[in-house]
Parts: C-alpha cells; sequence; structure tokens
C-alpha cells in the first residue's frame, strides 16, 4: 500500500522546485519527515537549503511534530519564511 499526497509550494520554495506542486508517493504509513526526505532527493540542488527553514502544514494545521504520519490524500504545505509585516 502507499500513501499520496499532494506537495504545495509557495514563494521561494516554488523557485527552488521549479513546481508549483507535485505528487509524492510513500509507503503507508509514512511520515511528514519522510516526505521531506523524498522532496531532498528529487531537488537536490535547491531545495534542501529551502525546507531547513520552511514550516509546514499538513491539510491546513501546522506541523509541529515530524515524525507525525502522513494520511492518503493529504496536502503538505512548504512555506518558507517571509519578509516583512
Amino acid at each position: 500500500m502507499t500513501t499520496t499526497v499532494l506537495v504545495r509550494y509557495f514563494a521561494s520554495a516554488r523557485a527552488a522546485s521549479g513546481v508549483d506542486q507535485e505528487i509524492l508517493r510513500l509507503p503507508a504509513g509514512a511520515s511528514v519527515e519522510e516526505a521531506l526526505g523524498a522532496l531532498r532527493e528529487r531537488h537536490p540542488e535547491t531545495l534542501p537549503r529551502v525546507l531547513e527553514a520552511a514550516s509546514f502544514l499538513l491539510d491546513g494545521v501546522a506541523v509541529r511534530d515530524p515524525s507525525r504520519p502522513l494520511p492518503d490524500g493529504s496536502e503538505l504545505d512548504v512555506l518558507p519564511p517571509f519578509a516583512g509585516g
């Protein structure tokens, strides 16, 4: 079984990945951290640095624990730090 996650990128994360969004297929029970590892492998040149500083929303809720499992069909938003107030 697999878990399918829609990853959406914003601001500099979009620039670093080169796409607005993409689908990840991971083993069932995969965590947010495992998803981030897969994204680092897909975009090794530019995205890892952005991911280090980014925050994440899972289905609209802030991710505080990266070991949190990903439900099948979920959305993971990658939000880099934003300048300004």
